[in-house]
């Protein structure tokens, strides 16, 4: 993994998930850019937005967003203290789920970071609103840091499937090379709805076990509930993992939980990092 874009807001969770990245990726050589995005709706913290002069409303707001990057890029180069690491920064105006989708193809983005609080409460959607909608368009792995989190070696990884997809080797390569960085093991989770495999679910288990083989791993069978959202709670909060990830692809299981309106609520997206893999087959 080289290139490596993180979106900011210029909250704490922000730069935690600034600093969670560069600490995942202390033993690598990346790149860092540091993205801030404005519009004509951007408003600072105690302020109000002009109905006229808009112009210079964002021209305020352009001269705000690349003061705030420099600092942010002095702040983690000192708290980071890696020479394998370069820092950069881009401040650009537009929509920041179109804009993080041209930067990663320009820039050949191998990894997205971003925290899913924003400055005020207004703007604590679950994972964020913005952090959705980059799921939907996904076309590399997406990191969401909860909250402001100190961080340690990841020692286990929960992957979460339904086993209906999402087990082919260029996907899960993905997440071994993120359980490689700290030697993780991963755990497979598989929501049971039903009380058998069925053909297709079969070979996906057997698919999935052959790219775990050279890693350390287990597999953990849940009853299905009413609300998918406690199968997670469930098992994170016994497991205690690290981090768990799941792959984002339509009628999947991620697209199930992300329209429970319950999932939000839940206690356990407050202290574990949640990978976020794109479908590659």
């Amino acid at each position: 993994m080289k290139n490596i874009l993180v979106a900011t807001d210029f909250s704490n969770n922000a730069y935690c998930a600034l600093f969670y990245a560069s600490k995942l990726l202390a033993s690598e050589t990346c790149t860092f850019y540091i993205l801030n995005t404005y519009s004509e709706l951007t408003i600072s913290p105690g302020k109000t937005l002009p109905i006229l002069n808009i112009k210079k409303h964002l021209k305020e707001q352009e001269s705000e967003s690349k003061e705030k990057l420099t600092h942010t890029k002095h702040k983690i180069v000192l708290d980071n203290e890696n020479p394998l690491h370069t820092f950069h920064t881009i401040s650009q105006k537009g929509d920041l789920v179109n804009i993080i989708a041209q930067q990663i193809e320009e820039l050949k983005i191998d990894l997205v970071t971003m925290g899913n609080k924003g400055l005020t409460e207004a703007t604590d959607v679950f994972f964020g609103s913005n952090t959705i909608k980059v799921a939907d368009n996904l076309k590399c792995p997406l990191l969401a840091i909860p909250g402001e989190m100190d961080f340690h070696p990841i020692k286990e990884i929960a992957f979460v499937t339904d086993l209906r997809k999402d087990c082919g080797q260029k996907t899960i390569d993905q997440l071994l090379y993120i359980a490689s960085l700290s030697k993780a093991s991963i755990r497979v989770v598989h929501v049971q709805e039903q009380h058998i495999l069925n053909k297709t679910q079969e070979e996906n288990r057997k698919q999935l076990e052959e790219g775990l083989s050279n890693v350390g791993h287990s597999f953990q069978w849940i009853k299905n509930f009413d609300d998918k959202a406690k199968v997670i709670d469930v098992f994170l909060e016994k497991l205690k993992v690290d981090m768990f990830a799941m792959v984002h692809e339509k009628r999947n299981l991620f697209e199930k939980l992300t329209r429970e309106p319950v999932v939000k609520d839940l206690s356990m997206y407050s202290d574990i990092p949640f990978l976020i893999l794109p479908s590659q087959e």
